[in-house]
């Protein structure tokens, strides 16, 4: 990607029309195009200030580990969306650890922490946008939270399913139950089992190259 993509993104942020000449020479000079593969790890462990991450093509998956090691997917971002928790060394809140990898392969903009704190420092438009994007995520996250405290196991799982297809736009889903249970924050074998029975209730069948909803109506019941 060339430097010019970079003038581009910057004059299509939503606050663009708020910054000065020397704010968005700022912003562009702190910000680059990266491409992130399919699985790579962007960010969490040792790096706690990445920047802020913006989806131009692709998808990426925030995600907690527990002590035992086992994933809790916070939210996904998709193409036109802000990742802030990857920059979590300026929001003085966030003390916990949050691990950012790609699911897909993602081109992104890398805007640096440095150059973004400066802005929300010194620019209310920017600071603005930043707090509300972030009540967008843990939104996301709450809602996460909710679904693991609150509902049952087979009411998640049908949640996630029908979401999942409605997102591709297919009743044929390639996923492993490794990847739906660190997605809906439960154990592979628990998965399955619920998948077994849903297969039993002739909801979805069931194959090695994924799952195939068979009655969306049914699944659709079980989300109430």
């Amino acid at each position: 990607m060339a430097f010019g993509e970079v003038g581009k993104f910057v004059e299509e942020l939503p606050f663009a029309g708020r910054l000065s000449e020397r704010e968005k020479d700022d912003l562009i000079a702190g910000t680059k195009a990266v491409t992130y593969a399919k699985g790579e790890h962007i960010h969490g462990g040792n790096e706690n200030c990445t920047g802020v991450v913006f989806v131009n093509k692709g998808c990426i998956r925030a995600y907690m580990l527990s002590e035992e090691g086992r994933e809790i997917t916070l939210y996904r971002l998709y193409e036109g969306d802000f990742c802030m928790l990857s920059a979590s060394c300026i929001l003085e809140a966030v003390t916990f650890d949050v691990f950012i990898d790609a699911e897909e392969d993602t081109d992104a903009f890398l805007i640096k922490s440095s150059a973004f704190r400066q802005l929300t420092e010194n620019n209310v438009y920017v600071e603005n946008f930043a707090l509300h994007t972030i009540v967008e995520r843990f939104s996301d996250v709450m809602w996460t939270m909710q679904q693991i405290l609150f509902m049952s196991m087979d009411k998640r799982l049908a949640v996630f399913l029908y979401d999942e297809a409605a997102k591709k736009g297919s009743n044929i889903l390639k996923i492993t139950h490794e990847q739906i249970a660190r997605y809906i924050g439960s154990a592979r074998e628990v998965v399955s089992r619920m998948l077994k029975y849903f297969a039993n209730e002739n909801i979805v069948s069931l194959s090695r190259n994924g799952i195939t909803i068979e009655d969306k109506n049914k699944l659709l019941a079980l989300t109430k």
